[in-house]
C-alpha cells in the first residue's frame, strides 16, 4: 500500500503490537456473513472476505460481511461490503470492487468510471467514508467512547495487483484512496506483512486511542445496536436512590443505564438473512421478538423490492412490534427510513386480521378473491383452532397466491393445533404461509424464506412442538436441519434469558415442568444435550430411578436485578380467603406506587390464572376490588381505565396498557407483554388441577412476564403449594429422582427431533447436520441420512442396518460395535472413524474415504469397497471374506494378518 495517505508513522503504532497482540488466540474473533455469497459474480468478494477472516482469525475482533448500515447511493441504499471492529484498530470499512484493471476507465475525484461492469460509475471510497462516519456517530453518543474509536475506510480490488495499478498510472491521482490489492489478500509476510499489519499503516480518518476492555465491550454493544433499546433516565431517578435507599424504581433506573452485554448468537440471528426456512427456538425472555423485528428491518433495507410480512398472534403486540421495527429501520438507515404502514413491501400483520386491520389470512383471501371468514363462521371456541379452521378452508377451496418473499412469525407455538384440525398432515396456518411464499431458488422450490420463533413452554392451547415435520409434513421434515452456506444455521436455540431474573426463570421451569413434583415430572426435557442447549448444566441420566441435578449458571441469566436488590425477587404467599389475597395485593400495589416509584402503567402488571369463565370471573373480581381501594385499573381491550366491560364496537384488541392504570389481565392477553413488577393471582386455579399441562404453562408464562419481581399468591391449601416452595428453595439448582418419561417430552436439538421423528415413522433425514450428536444405541434402521453431517457423532452400538449414508460425513465418528449391515455408504467420509467391532457386512462403500479408520475386528463380509481409500486404516482381525477390493488404496494399512499394505 504505497502513496502519501497510506503509510503511517511507526511512532503512531500503539504498544499492542509489541505485546504480541497479532498472534494472540482469541475466543472473541467472530465473523458474520449476513447473506450467503452465492452469485458467480461475487468471486472477488469471496476472495476478499475469506482473506479477511483468515487474517483476523486470531485477533479480538468482530467481522461482518455486509453489515446493515445503509447509505443512499443514487436510487438505492447500500451497506458496507466488510466491516471490521477490532479492539486495537477500531472500525474498518472495506468497499470491494471486483473489477479488472481494464474495466476502470477513469477516476475523477471520488468518482470511478467503469466499462463492461454492472454499473458505469460509483464512489466507493466516499461511500465507505459516509458509512464509517455514521457508525462513529453512534459511538460518539456513548460518553465512554466519544472520540476514542479509530476509523479507517479503504477500497479493495481483489482482481487487480499492485503492479497493474502502478502501471496504469492511477496511483498518481491526488484522490487515490487507500487500497488493498490482490497480492495483499494473501501476502508473503516477509514482503509486506500480514493484512492487519498493512491496515495499521493506513492513516485513520479519525484517530482514536487504545481501547480498554470495558470500552471494547461497549464498542461491541454499539455495533450490535444494543443502545437502540436503552432508556435514558434523568437525574431525578437517582435522587430517590440516594435519599431513601434502594427502591424498586431506583434499581430499575440503574438497570436501564447499564448497557446489555454483547451477545454473539443474537448478532448472528438478527443480522443473517437465510436463503430458505429458519427456526428460532428461544426460552422466554431471550429476545426472539426483538431479533425478528431486527431481521425484518434488515431485509427491507437490503431488499426494498421484496414483499415481507412480520406476523404475530397476540393483538396486544401490534404497537410494540411496530415500535421495534421502526427503531431498527432508523438505526440501520442512519435515521432516514421509518416504518410506513402504507408501504406494502414491509407489513406488520396479525395472523388473522380484523375488519379494519389486515392480517396475513385476510390479505391472502383478498388476493385470492375469496371471502374472509371470521370466528363466527367457525365451529371452534379457541382462537388458534378457529384460525386453523378458516386456513384449512382457504387451502381446500383455492390456490394460495404467492405474495411474499419472506414471512417471519413470532409466537409460533400459538399457531399450532392438534392432529384432528391439521390439513393433510400439516399445520394449516404454517402451510398457508409456506404456500404464500415465492421460492428462493426455482431449482429448489421447497426453499422458501419462512422464519418462525417459538417457545413450546409457552403453549397455552396445543402441546405440539412446531418443528418442520409437524408444520410441513414428514416429506419436508429435513428443511431446518444443518446450515446454509456462509455458516447461517437453519435452526437456532437461544439459551440466555435477558428479561426475567434468574431465580424467577428457574422457578418457572421447575414448576412449569413439575421437576420437583412428588409424582414425577409432567412435561419437559429428558436428554442432557437438550438441557444444555437451553442453558442448564446436567449431572446424572434420565433413567427411571436415577438422580438428576440441573443447574443454571448465572451467565445464562444476566438480568441484574437479583444482584442490585437486597431482598427476594420471587415470593409466594397462600392466603385463607380471596378477600385476604386481594387486600394484600392492593397494599402491595399502593406501596409500589407511593414508595417504590413504579408507574402504574407498563411497570406494574396483575395476571390472573385459570381457564375460561373461572379466569374471567377472577379478573373482574380483582379489578373491582382494586378500584374500591382507590387504584385505577385497566382491563385490556376496553376503551379506558376503570371500565370492566364494553360492547364489541368499542373494544380495542390492540390495547393492553392505559396511562395511569394498572393492567389486570388474563394470561392469553398478557402473553408477549412484560412489566417490572408482576403479580400473579389465583394459583389455586392451577393447583386444584395440578397435572393439567396447559394450566402449568399458564403459570410459566405469567412468571416470565417479569423484568424484576414476582409476587405469586393463591388461596387454600394444595400439594402444589408445597411443590412451589420446594422449587423456590432450590434456587438455581434442582436435584430430583427421574421416575418415568413425562406426559409430554420436549426435544429442542436436531438429535432429539430426529429420534422422535424416527419413533413416529419418519425416515427422511437427508442433509441433517448432526455434528457431535449423542446417538449411542439409537435405532436408525433404514433411515435416509444421505449427505448428513455426523462428524464426531457418538454412534456406538447404533442400529443402522440398511441406512442410506451416501456421501455422508462421518469423519471422526465413533461407530464401535454399530450394526451397518447392508448400509449404503458410497462416497461417505469415514476418515479417522472408529469402526472396531462394527458389522458392515454386505454394505456398499465404493469410493468411501476410510483413511486412518479403526476397523479392528470389524465384519466386512461381502462389502463392496471398489475405489475406496483405506490408507493408514487398521484392519487387524477384520473379516474380509468375499470383499471387493478392486482399485482400493491400502497404502500403510494394517491388514487382518498384521501385514502392512503397499
Amino acid at each position: 500500500m504505497r502513496g502519501e495517505d497510506s503509510i503511517q508513522n511507526s511512532s503512531e503504532q500503539d504498544g499492542r503490537q509489541a505485546k504480541g497482540w497479532e498472534t494472540k488466540t482469541s475466543p472473541h474473533s467472530q465473523f458474520i456473513t449476513t447473506e450467503p455469497l452465492e452469485k458467480s459474480g461475487e468471486i472477488g468478494e469471496h476472495k476478499a472476505w475469506d482473506a479477511v477472516r483468515d487474517a483476523f482469525a486470531q485477533r479480538e475482533c468482530l467481522g461482518y460481511w455486509r453489515y446493515p448500515i445503509f447509505s443512499k447511493v443514487g436510487k438505492f441504499r447500500k451497506e458496507p461490503d466488510i466491516l471490521i471492529a477490532d479492539s486495537e484498530l477500531g472500525l474498518i470499512i472495506i468497499e470491494i470492487k471486483s473489477v479488472t484493471i481494464d474495466q476502470i476507465l477513469a477516476i475523477a475525484g471520488h468518482r470511478w468510471e467503469f466499462q463492461n461492469y454492472y454499473t458505469i460509475s460509483s464512489n466507493p471510497y466516499e461511500q465507505a467514508e459516509n458509512q464509517l462516519f455514521t457508525l462513529l456517530g453512534y459511538c460518539d453518543r456513548e460518553p465512554f467512547l466519544r472520540r476514542k474509536v479509530s476509523g479507517r475506510a479503504l477500497v479493495c480490488l481483489p482482481l487487480i495487483t499492485e503492479d497493474q495499478w502502478y502501471d496504469s498510472g492511477f496511483y498518481q491521482l491526488p484522490s487515490c484512496p487507500p487500497i488493498i490489492f490482490q497480492n495483499h489478500l494473501r501476502p508473503l509476510p516477509s514482503v509486506c506483512g500480514s493484512l492487519p499489519q498493512q491496515l495499521r499503516q493506513i492513516t485513520p480518518i479519525i484517530k482514536g486511542s487504545t481501547l480498554s476492555d470495558k470500552q471494547w465491550q461497549l464498542l461491541q454493544a454499539v455495533i450490535s445496536g444494543t443502545p437502540v433499546f436503552r432508556t435514558r433516565v434523568g437525574r431525578q431517578a437517582f435522587v430517590s436512590l440516594q435519599q431513601s435507599g434502594k427502591t424498586r424504581g431506583s434499581v430499575m433506573a440503574e438497570v436501564r443505564q447499564r448497557l446489555s452485554e454483547f451477545d454473539l448468537q443474537q448478532e448472528h440471528i438478527g443480522k443473517e438473512i437465510p436463503p430458505g426456512p429458519q427456526r428460532i427456538r428461544g426460552i422466554a425472555g431471550s429476545g426472539k421478538t426483538v431479533l425478528l423485528c431486527q431481521k425484518a428491518a434488515h431485509m427491507h433495507l437490503k431488499h426494498p423490492d421484496w414483499d415481507i410480512a412480520l406476523v404475530f398472534f397476540s393483538r396486544s403486540l401490534y404497537h410494540p412490534i411496530i415500535a421495534q421495527v421502526n427503531k431498527w429501520l432508523l438505526r440501520f438507515s442512519g435515521g432516514e427510513v421509518e416504518y410506513e404502514p402504507k408501504n406494502r413491501k414491509l407489513q406488520v400483520l396479525h395472523a388473522w386480521g380484523a375488519k379494519n386491520q389486515p392480517g396475513l389470512y385476510s390479505t391472502l383471501c383478498r388476493a385470492a378473491g375469496v371471502k374472509r371468514l371470521t370466528v363466527e363462521d367457525t365451529q371452534s371456541n379457541r382462537p388458534n383452532e378457529a384460525l386453523a379452521e378458516v386456513c384449512t378452508q382457504l387451502l381446500h377451496n383455492t390456490v394460495v397466491p404467492t405474495l411474499y418473499d419472506a414471512i417471519l412469525i413470532d409466537e409460533g407455538q400459538d399457531l399450532i393445533v392438534d392432529d384432528p384440525l391439521k390439513f393433510q398432515g400439516k399445520q394449516p396456518f404454517y402451510w398457508m404461509a409456506y404456500q404464500a411464499l415465492r421460492p428462493v431458488d426455482s431449482a429448489q422450490p421447497e426453499q422458501r424464506r419462512l422464519i418462525w420463533g417459538y417457545d413450546e413452554a409457552q403453549s397455552l392451547e396445543s402441546l405440539k412442538i412446531p418443528n418442520a415435520s409437524e408444520l410441513f409434513g414428514e416429506d419436508l421434515g429435513h428443511l431446518v436441519t444443518g446450515q446454509y452456506s456462509g455458516g447461517i444455521r437453519k435452526s437456532e436455540i437461544m439459551h440466555r434469558c435477558y428479561r426475567t431474573p434468574g431465580p424467577i426463570l428457574t422457578a418457572a421451569h421447575g414448576i412449569g415442568m413439575g421437576l420437583l413434583r412428588y409424582g414425577g415430572m409432567l412435561t419437559g426435557i429428558t436428554r442432557a444435550e437438550d438441557w444444555r442447549a437451553i442453558g442448564y448444566e446436567v449431572t446424572g441420566r434420565f433413567i427411571p430411578g436415577e438422580q438428576v441435578t440441573l443447574s443454571r449458571p448465572p451467565e445464562n441469566s444476566p438480568n441484574l436485578v437479583p444482584e442490585l436488590w437486597e431482598g427476594s425477587v420471587l415470593e409466594f404467599v397462600a392466603y385463607r380467603s380471596r378477600q385476604e389475597e386481594l387486600s394484600a395485593l392492593a397494599q402491595n400495589i399502593l406501596y409500589n406506587l407511593r414508595h417504590d416509584g413504579l408507574k402504574p402503567s407498563r411497570e406494574i402488571l396483575v395476571i390472573v390464572l385459570g381457564s375460561g369463565f373461572e379466569a374471567m370471573k377472577l379478573e373482574t373480581t380483582v379489578a373491582e376490588f382494586l378500584i374500591s381501594q382507590g387504584i385505577d385499573i385497566y382491563i385490556p381491550s376496553t376503551p379506558d381505565c376503570n371500565i370492566l366491560q364494553t360492547d364489541k364496537e368499542q373494544r380495542n384488541p390492540n390495547k393492553f396498557w392505559c396511562e395511569g392504570g394498572v393492567t389486570v389481565s388474563r394470561i392469553h392477553r398478557a402473553k408477549g407483554n412484560e412489566a417490572e413488577m408482576v403479580y400473579v393471582v389465583g394459583l389455586d386455579n392451577v393447583a386444584k388441577d395440578e397435572s393439567n399441562l396447559q394450566l402449568r404453562n399458564q403459570l410459566f408464562v405469567a412468571l416470565t412476564r417479569a423484568k424484576g419481581w414476582v409476587k405469586l399468591s393463591g388461596i387454600g391449601s394444595y400439594p402444589m403449594y408445597e411443590e412451589m416452595w420446594r422449587v423456590m428453595r432450590s434456587g438455581d439448582t434442582f436435584t430430583f429422582t427421574f421416575r418415568r418419561p413425562p406426559q409430554r417430552e420436549i426435544g429442542v436439538t436436531d438429535t432429539s427431533e430426529l429420534l422422535k421423528r424416527y419413533d413416529t415413522g419418519g425416515r427422511n433425514f437427508q442433509n441433517a447436520d448432526l455434528t457431535g450428536a449423542q446417538l449411542a444405541g439409537a435405532d436408525l434402521r433404514n433411515a435416509n441420512l444421505i449427505g448428513a453431517i455426523l462428524r464426531n457423532a457418538d454412534l456406538r452400538n447404533a442400529q443402522l442396518d440398511g441406512a442410506k449414508l451416501v456421501i455422508a460425513d462421518l469423519c471422526g465418528a465413533d461407530l464401535r460395535n454399530a450394526n451397518l449391515r447392508k448400509a449404503k455408504l458410497v462416497g461417505a467420509i469415514l476418515r479417522d472413524a472408529r469402526l472396531s467391532g462394527a458389522d458392515l457386512s454386505w454394505g456398499k462403500l465404493g469410493n468411501a474415504d476410510l483413511r486412518n479408520a479403526q476397523l479392528v475386528g470389524a465384519k466386512l463380509v461381502g462389502v463392496k469397497l471398489s475405489g475406496a481409500d483405506l490408507s493408514g486404516a487398521d484392519l487387524t482381525g477384520a473379516n474380509l471374506e468375499a470383499v471387493d477390493l478392486s482399485d482400493v488404496n491400502l497404502t500403510g494399512a494394517t491388514m487382518p494378518d498384521g501385514s502392512v499394505g503397499e
